[in-house]
């Protein structure tokens, strides 16, 4: 479906009669014949592969890797200052001395990491899936 831009461009090809001419070598202008142009354009498009509709480029898939420990070790050391911060932030953070907001964002820590496992594992049987490949339990 051609964009907002594209169809006003096209409607303004519609209104307007354009007058096509070009220049011979001494300087006259010679009108182009109409049937003459749209052989041009038609053996243009025929030379690049292109028909007048294009069509969409097909969407790359986002390749998914496999579960690992250490990549979920990487993404815990990310999340741990945001959880720490956080609870320093809301209300109970403030009736938390420095050890016990580190020991809740620990807490926190031991939930999120193998929570985080088990969502890459799902997400990586479900993309092998997809791909034909029947996932192999005796892995992971």
């Amino acid at each position: 479906m051609p964009t907002r831009k594209q169809r006003r461009k096209q409607q303004k090809e519609r209104r307007h009669e354009y007058e096509f001419v070009y220049v011979d070598d001494e300087g006259r202008e010679v009108e182009v014949d109409p049937a003459e142009l749209k052989a041009e354009r038609a053996s243009k498009s025929a030379a690049t592969g292109r028909s007048s509709r294009r069509q969409p480029a097909p969407r790359a898939r986002k390749i998914v890797q496999p579960p690992s420990f250490q990549r979920v070790l990487k993404r815990g050391l990310l999340f741990a200052p945001v959880m720490y911060v956080t609870l320093s932030l809301i209300g109970a953070g403030k009736k938390l001395t420095i050890p016990g907001r580190l020991l809740q964002t620990a807490m926190l820590l031991a939930f999120f990491l193998p929570f985080s496992y088990v969502m890459d594992r799902l997400a990586w049987r479900t993309y092998q899936r997809r791909l034909g490949n029947p996932p192999d339990d005796s892995k992971s």
